[in-house]
């Protein structure tokens, strides 16, 4: 297995969601053990602690549901220069905060790959889509926007910063949804992201959905970034999030989708987000997310000890 220099970077945002408690992810993350389990597979790891976000500037926009817009455009314009500079020195592992934050990882991580001459693909893991736009949203909670603002979606200039290399939403694949408004199927349909919702897993199972995925990333040269939301896990399994929706991953397809990211060899960067120690129960949804990562930077299954201790 081939080290890597892993770099975790905190971002507790929890701005772009409706609830309290997404800001105490990163240090539930670093509670759980996530720095041990890497250097026990041999990994190097640094963690540069919490992340700050940008100056807040006054926004207002025709929307009136949107909720928190200054904060989370400060937020966006950080983590995306923090992506940008990351991505040239180690893999980064940004560990949240609400999923707003992709916003940023996305359009940093992308920038790096075209300076690098190389395509950027995104596999999203999450029980949404986050494709709504400001004008589109009804909730109001930004962590809906990521992936229409990372992609150059209209009605975003003026308010988050311009983007350097919109990820291509023909890069994008999506696993494990099962809540999508209307007007984010319009727009994906429209945009061309693959989507594959729990109906297609279950008919057709995780790994020849994945695989054939990652097949394009290979033959393309490509830079694979994996955002994974813990409301795309069960909600049996992974309690600590606000946006629990019935009937996601199990334990089993979750560490399948890892294993098969850490054989690939081509994953550059990670964002774990919308844990929210708050509503988790005894840590049991960050040490699940800590194996989960452990199984992406190399464990096998063969390798873990039953729970009891004995076979």
């Amino acid at each position: 297995m081939t080290s890597k220099h892993c770099i975790l970077l905190g971002a507790p945002l929890q701005e772009g969601t409706g609830r309290l408690g997404c800001d105490m992810g990163p240090s539930a993350f670093r509670a759980a053990g996530l720095a041990g389990a890497l250097q026990e597979l041999g990994h190097s790891v640094e963690d540069r602690g919490n992340l700050a976000p940008a100056p807040r500037r006054q926004l207002h926009h025709a929307n009136s549901a949107i909720k928190n817009l200054p904060e989370v455009a400060a937020w966006t314009e950080a983590l995306s220069d923090a992506a940008y500079r990351l991505g040239a020195e180690g893999m980064p592992i940004v560990i949240g905060g609400d999923h707003a934050m992709a916003a940023g990882t996305l359009a940093g991580f992308s920038r790096r790959a075209a300076e690098m001459g190389r395509p950027f693909f995104v596999l999203w893991l999450d029980a949404h889509p986050d494709f709504h736009t400001l004008d589109s949203t009804q909730s109001g909670n930004l962590h809906g926007c990521p992936v229409a603002y990372a992609t150059g979606q209209p009605g975003f200039e003026g308010y988050f910063p311009p983007l350097a290399a919109p990820v291509r939403p023909d890069h994008i694949c999506m696993m494990g949804i099962r809540s999508v408004d209307p007007a984010e199927r319009t727009a994906l349909a429209a945009a061309g992201v693959t989507v594959h919702d729990m109906r297609a897993i279950d008919e057709h199972g995780v790994g020849p959905l994945l695989q054939a995925f990652l097949r394009r990333v290979a033959e393309a040269n490509g830079v694979l970034h994996v955002s994974l939301d813990v409301d795309f896990l069960d909600p049996g399994i992974a309690p600590g999030v606000g946006t629990t929706v019935p009937g996601g991953a199990t334990f089993r397809e979750a560490h399948l989708i890892m294993e098969m990211l850490h054989d690939s060899g081509l994953v550059a960067s990670v964002d774990l987000v919308e844990l929210n120690p708050f509503l988790d129960e005894r840590g049991r949804t960050a040490l699940l997310m800590v194996d989960l990562v452990a199984s992406l930077m190399g464990k096998r299954v063969m390798d873990r000890p039953t729970r009891a201790g004995t076979a």
